[in-house]
């Protein structure tokens, strides 16, 4: 557990608004840095071969104007690429709704140890779910996938199988480590000014949601 801690300690999380062209959205912002090259890093967030080892397999045209497909998740449009410094997507969940906004930027920098990576998302969120889950609804499935690059840029070349995959996310390690997160996010969701009362009701809402009782 020590070293999915560490992994947890790696970054630094915030939240508060955004805005969109609807008006203001929610903005969620994770940083870390990895022991990497640029250029890796850069390579590992845009080729389809190893965005689908450290994340979900992916289809479609993975560059300017183009648009790609996660698989059982978000597609959208790539809206930004300058290699290696700045992507930017858009996040859409189902079909995609005239009112509804979500943008995912990433952007990578070269820094004395590696390569800072920081990804922000922005998006108009319904009122009722941010109430119930707020920031970590989104917050902590972003710390799973900065943890699965973690782990691929450690080791690049490795091979896991579907079985694995599964086997880790349902581990006790995976499940105290998604835990952990929401609480981070609730440190956030607290920092960025939320009542008290609403940051401990949505910590223990989106606990349940990605820790649910063991089977």
């Amino acid at each position: 557990m020590k070293d999915m801690m560490d992994e947890l300690a790696a970054t630094t999380r915030e939240t508060g608004t955004g805005r969109t062209p609807a008006g203001e959205g929610r903005r969620v912002v994770l940083r870390r840095t990895y022991p990497a090259g640029i250029a890796d890093v850069w390579d590992a967030i845009t080729t389809a071969e190893r965005i689908s080892r450290w994340f979900l397999p992916i289809e479609g045209d993975l560059r300017l104007g183009g648009r790609y497909q996660l698989e059982g998740n978000a597609g959208g449009e790539v809206l930004a690429c300058e290699p290696p410094h700045l992507l930017r997507i858009s996040w859409v969940m189902g079909e995609p709704a005239p009112e509804s906004f979500s943008e995912v930027e990433v952007r990578l920098s070269t820094v004395d140890g590696g390569t800072l990576f920081e990804l922000e998302h922005t998006a108009t969120v319904p009122p009722q779910m941010w109430d119930q889950f707020g920031p970590g609804a989104v917050g902590v499935g972003w710390d799973g996938a900065l943890l699965g690059l973690a782990l691929h840029l450690a080791s690049p070349g490795a091979e896991v199988s579907t079985e694995d995959k599964m086997a880790f996310l349902m581990s006790d390690e995976m499940r105290g480590y998604l835990a952990a997160c929401s609480q981070a996010w609730g440190e956030a969701y607290r920092a960025s000014g939320a009542n008290p009362e609403a940051v401990r009701a949505s910590v223990a809402a989106t606990t349940a949601f990605y820790v649910p009782p063991a089977q």
